[in-house]
């Protein structure tokens, strides 16, 4: 089965929480604070896997969560970092991110291997927050929660070269004639369901990669039949062969044909209606109207646009046109045609320090990630420990954005789970 778009759910590694601890020596007298640090969380990473060509895997297991950090102890001991995951793909997908749409990575490379959600921090230990005057603190940092995030993995075919056209034009066959792929044809309509790749190796010594994209048809673009599917593999290559039957068999107008799928990559992507194009005429040996061939060569007289007569049974043809598409390869840059997001600009500590304030019933409420890291570090019961609660939050920017929503003296604030009355 082949399997080219799943949604999966991942999950980084929690940072582990500093610890609370004092020296406790038989001939040391007051001892100093001694909390190690928490243990970083696992990263997440896709690595690209040349054994693999689907993501068939991912139907079936669609959870994956990092190792978390393990939690500091006394004598400075630092908690044991989380075990980064590596997840493996086929070389050609992409990683999105469900939410936002944007594209975290395109692993295009052998070796390829991408950061994609790092592991949260660990917490520090009580041993950082000593000073001249605070020199028992009761308090440490709670480790960083990891991200969970729902991920697209969709994986594009990577050939320089895509057959495209209707189904039963000769696609399969040219293909299974030119290379030593073997894929499955017969004489009915959609005979391909998945795209099939093989190499050409042509007399020069040179080679390329070929896909015999499954056939198109009308209203595709717009995800009729598996139209949407196959549309994405076109994307990857560089230049295409629009095969079409000139046979007259089957009573299809060869001009028709060109311009109803032309229409279809037009309305799927401007690009990839401006790619490189060879119109390739199939089965040239069962002609039975020479004025069909002629319209589809007065039509590519007036594109501009290459025709190659050909048939893949007798060979008629082939050569010449495989010496062409040979030629025009080196003519055309492998460009990056995926726009990657970096992911440094998705996750960052900024966005994760952000607070929202609202007011309900007369309550300020005060939420987001930076509150609850800050609420992870307090000791209620601790006067030390609330005072730096305090000073966070200046630090943070939640007193001033209280003023500015209006805050007044007696008013109740709730932060996460936690009221208080506000006096400035």
């Amino acid at each position: 089965m082949f399997t080219d778009y799943v949604k999966i759910l991942v999950k980084s590694g929690d940072g582990g929480d500093g610890a609370v601890s004092f020296r406790r020596e038989k001939y040391v007298a007051a001892g100093g604070p001694d909390g190690g640090d928490g243990g970083k969380g696992g990263d997440i990473y896709f690595t690209v896997d040349p054994d693999s060509n689907t993501l068939i895997d991912f139907r079936y297991k669609k959870k994956f969560k990092a190792e978390s950090g393990k939690n500091g102890e006394g004598g400075r001991r630092y908690g044991k970092g989380g075990e980064d995951l590596y997840i493996k793909v086929p070389l050609g997908t992409i990683i999105k991110d469900v939410e936002t749409g944007k594209v975290l990575a395109d692993l295009c490379k052998q070796g390829q291997t991408e950061l994609i959600i790092p592991g949260g921090r660990g917490g520090k230990g009580n041993s950082h927050f000593a000073t001249s005057t605070r020199q028992a603190p009761h308090f440490s940092q709670g480790g960083e929660k990891g991200i969970e995030k729902e991920l697209i993995l969709e994986l594009k075919l990577l050939a320089d070269v895509g057959l495209i056209g209707f189904p039963n034009v000769g696609k399969s066959t040219f293909l299974s004639t030119v290379t030593s792929a073997t894929p499955k044809i017969a004489d009915y309509h959609f005979t391909t369901l998945e795209p099939n790749l093989g190499v050409v190796k042509s007399e020069y010594g040179d080679s390329f990669v070929i896909a015999d994209i499954p056939g198109i048809i009308e209203g595709a673009s717009q995800g009729t039949g598996l139209g949407l599917q196959f549309l994405r593999h076109i994307e990857r290559t560089r230049l295409l062969l629009h095969v079409i039957d000139v046979s007259g068999v089957e009573g299809r107008n060869p001009v028709d044909d060109f311009n109803t799928i032309n229409n279809e990559l037009k309305n799927y992507s401007e690009k990839l209606s401006n790619r490189t194009q060879i119109i390739v005429a199939s089965k040239a040996d069962l002609i039975q109207d020479e004025n069909l061939y002629n319209e589809l060569v007065s039509l590519a007289k007036n594109k501009n646009m290459k025709i190659f007569k050909i048939s893949a049974v007798t060979g008629e043809g082939v050569k010449e046109l495989l010496d062409y598409v040979s030629k025009t390869l080196k003519t055309l840059p492998k460009e990056d045609l995926i726009e990657v997001e970096d992911i440094k600009k998705i996750y960052t500590l900024e966005e994760k320090e952000e607070f929202t304030i609202t007011k309900e019933n007369g309550m300020f409420i005060v939420n987001g990630p930076g509150i609850e890291r800050i609420m992870r570090r307090v000791n209620l019961e601790d006067n030390e420990s609330m005072h730096y609660f305090h000073k966070s939050l200046d630090r943070l920017g939640v007193n001033q954005a209280l003023k500015e929503a209006g805050v007044k003296d007696g008013d109740v604030v709730r932060l996460i789970d936690w009221e208080l009355e506000w006096y400035d």
